[in-house]
């Protein structure tokens, strides 16, 4: 396949992905996000009224998981107390580990599922904003529900405010609940593993981590079952708009960051012999029909020793 390149030239490499840039990115986008869940509280009465709502719409589905998933939860501890760790953990683990793995190993793959989960993220900030929502464990006792982490707490590390740690109650919105970013996190890890995990094992957590999240949140009382679609709703609309998103970072970055030149290539191969279509080839090095550019224009070669005679002298060759 020919070279398009100007000879004596080289493209500059393409612009490479650095740690030392992604993490204040990522950084800096988790902390948007947490100081919006701060911002974005509303009316306390708002959000038990979107609660309610919701959980009418669920009735009125035969949607209503939540209620068999919690009892189950609130009776048998062994299940319940696994649950509320794999609920204030792993979405902080999970996640990062999906990322960094992305980076290491699938580096033309990163910055497309990097895109997506962050445009997503914020999307959902834009979701606690405008529907605050109050979780199943903050309604009323009557509603049936019981708060399973409350109910859990001295083996773990939180209180009686989701899965903040103990006295940081104040620093998380308890009312953002709609739609489920636990969800939408896992959903986006499934995604990652069943692509490019490449085994089986990978694409059984593949699938088992997104459901079993799914099943978690409902049964420890933190969201609804229409929470959890939701979820998945914002990340298919973030998956839609990531490219969107590239293609806008791509011309802000090319209108304020000056290109990389092209660099010359190296001097030393100036002087060199170029022969035949800019192949360059080492002073006296052979190649074919070399010998036939060495003749004179109109010169007709010499003749073979056969022709010549017994006595004629062969051409050098």
């Amino acid at each position: 396949m020919p070279h398009t390149e100007t000879p004596g030239t080289e493209a500059a490499p393409a612009l490479r992905l650095r740690w030392w840039t992604e993490l204040p990115l990522i950084l800096l986008v988790y902390a948007c996000y947490t100081a919006g869940r701060l911002l974005a509280r509303g009316d306390v009465s708002g959000a038990v009224d979107n609660g309610l709502a919701l959980l009418r719409a669920e009735n009125a589905l035969y949607l209503n998981f939540e209620h068999p998933l919690n009892r189950l939860f609130t009776r048998e501890a062994w299940i319940g107390i696994p649950a509320d760790f794999w609920y204030a953990s792993l979405h902080y683990l999970v996640t990062p580990a999906i990322l960094v793995w992305l980076f290491r190993s699938r580096t033309v793959r990163y910055r497309a599922a990097r895109t997506w989960l962050m445009t997503s993220t914020l999307i959902g900030l834009v979701g606690f904003t405008l529907m605050p929502t109050c979780p199943p464990r903050l309604l009323d006792a009557s509603h049936g529900f019981v708060d399973t982490m409350a109910q859990y707490s001295s083996y773990g590390w939180w209180g009686g405010a989701a899965s903040a740690p103990r006295g940081m109650g104040g620093m998380t919105n308890q009312y953002a609940a709609m739609p489920s970013l636990h969800v939408g996190w896992a959903l986006w890890c499934g995604v990652m593993l069943w692509r490019y995990g490449g085994t089986r094992t990978a694409k059984i957590a593949a699938v088992a981590y997104p459901l079993i999240t799914t099943i978690v949140v409902m049964g420890t009382a933190n969201h609804y079952f229409l929470d959890a679609l939701a979820g998945a709703a914002v990340m298919g609309v973030g998956l839609l708009l990531a490219p969107v998103v590239m293609r806008t970072a791509d011309r802000v970055r090319a209108r304020f960051v000056p290109p990389v030149a092209l660099v010359p290539a190296a001097s030393s191969a100036a002087g060199s012999s170029i022969v035949s279509a800019g192949c360059q080839t080492s002073a006296g090095e052979r190649i074919p029909r070399q010998r036939e550019s060495r003749v004179g224009a109109g010169a007709e070669p010499s003749a073979s020793p056969k022709d010549a005679g017994d006595g004629a002298p062969a051409p050098a060759r």
